[in-house]
């Protein structure tokens, strides 16, 4: 390994949220710097079918997901392997809830400039997943025992449209329909970089101390 190269995958943590019964996600006391980019005009839909899984593959390469790196071989943290479309199929399938975004390609032209099929070393098409003229911008899921808890997952918004309040919407979406379901203990997984977003949007540190331990067979060994 070269002096200086970190391989190692992020670290994660989880945060939870809204363990009181009062709906309230996005409270006055929780302020998030307005982007001054305008939101281009966008589609929300909460019907799995819709969701391509290839593009959905693609989109969480092109944010670096940290899925897709975690399950990568250590040795090739450089070249991490896309998610097996097999796998994200199912969890799609399995998921309680899945919030998807599309938006119109002619609001997407000028951000879609260059060369995307490659993506840290791998030759694919990282172009957002059409819908007719609409493509794949946003995703997010929540798993739940459809009782007491649920946890969001895999919340990833496209780099080109990226603060201009489309993860927040996602989020939203999702907690305001487990709030619905009577579900109000939610957690999140996710690193410390995307810890100031989820912070941003209501979720912080869980009221009883608990910590995140994470049992993962290295797929390649």
């Amino acid at each position: 390994m070269a002096a200086g190269v970190s391989r190692l995958p992020p670290r994660l943590t989880t945060l939870a949220v809204f363990s009181s019964p009062t709906p309230n996600p996005f409270g006055p006391n929780k302020r998030v710097a307005r982007s001054r980019l305008r939101p281009p005009p966008i589609s929300i839909s909460m019907d799995p079918a819709l969701v391509d899984p290839a593009h959905l593959q693609a989109l969480m390469l092109a944010c670096a997901h940290s899925c897709a790196i975690r399950l990568s071989p250590p040795e090739a943290a450089a070249r991490p392997e896309p998610v097996d479309i097999r796998k994200l199929r199912t969890a799609v399938a399995h998921s309680f809830l899945v919030v998807s975004v599309f938006c119109g390609t002619r609001f997407l032209e000028e951000d879609d400039g260059g060369d995307d099929r490659r993506f840290m070393g791998l030759e694919l098409d990282l172009g957002l997943g059409r819908r007719g003229e609409q493509r794949l911008v946003g995703f997010g899921r929540a798993v739940s025992d459809v009782g007491l808890t649920a946890s969001v997952h895999d919340v990833v918004v496209h780099p080109s449209v990226q603060r201009r309040g489309i993860g927040r919407k996602i989020l939203e979406k999702i907690t305001r329909v487990l709030h619905s379901r009577g579900i109000y203990d939610i957690s999140a997984l996710c690193t410390g970089k995307e810890r100031p977003f989820f912070e941003a949007c209501g979720f912080g540190d869980d009221a009883m101390g608990a910590t995140t331990m994470m049992y993962t067979r290295n797929l390649y060994e």
